[in-house]
């Protein structure tokens, strides 16, 4: 199977890249590494079914299927015990990591409502990008009747990039939409 957004950084975006910031070696030029996805489900200490949920509909939009993420420390505020299932999340990597990228910079992202684009201020500073979804329903997979309860979700893109500015050229050249500048 091709996969689409693979076949593009190594085709187009490598040299691209190379041809920008001037890097002598190869194994210099930044690659995406890996996509993390995790939801985080509070009303899952008292739902079972809400966690069960979350789990299928991760797994339907990755292609693979979540860890349930347990939590670390008791808070007695928000009745939480140590061990109780909190979120789920999956990371990608490889040929599914392409995959996504590619599902969400095409098809998911311009579903959402009043969309401009991504912000270009969510980087970390070593070269991660972090964003996030106000609903899960933007994915193709997700069938709209069989939605209990409409769940947010975090993507973080991680990458070999040693400052922000190569970050953002990186995921620019794979298709991701950020906002237009205003200059």
């Amino acid at each position: 199977m091709e996969i689409r957004l693979k076949n593009k950084y190594k085709n187009e975006v490598f040299k691209a890249m190379q041809d920008r910031f001037g890097y002598s070696n190869p194994m210099e030029v930044p690659k995406l590494t890996k996509i993390t996805i995790n939801m985080g489900l509070s009303e899952a200490k008292d739902n079972a079914k809400v966690l069960e949920s979350a789990v299928k509909e991760i797994a339907l939009i990755s292609g693979q299927r979540p860890v349930v993420t347990k939590a670390r420390k008791s808070i007695a505020n928000f009745k939480v015990r140590e061990g109780m299932p909190v979120g789920a999340k999956v990371t990608l990597r490889g040929d599914r990591m392409y995959t996504f990228a590619d599902k969400l910079f095409n098809i998911s992202l311009p579903r959402v409502r009043d969309f401009k684009g991504l912000s270009r201020n969510s980087f970390d500073g070593r070269g991660n990008y972090s964003m996030g979804l106000k609903e899960q329903l933007i994915f193709p997979e997700i069938v709209y009747d069989d939605v209990d309860t409409i769940k947010g979700m975090n993507i973080v893109f991680t990458t070999t990039a040693k400052t922000d500015e190569e970050a953002q050229a990186l995921l620019e050249l794979l298709g991701m939409p950020f906002e237009k500048s205003v200059n």
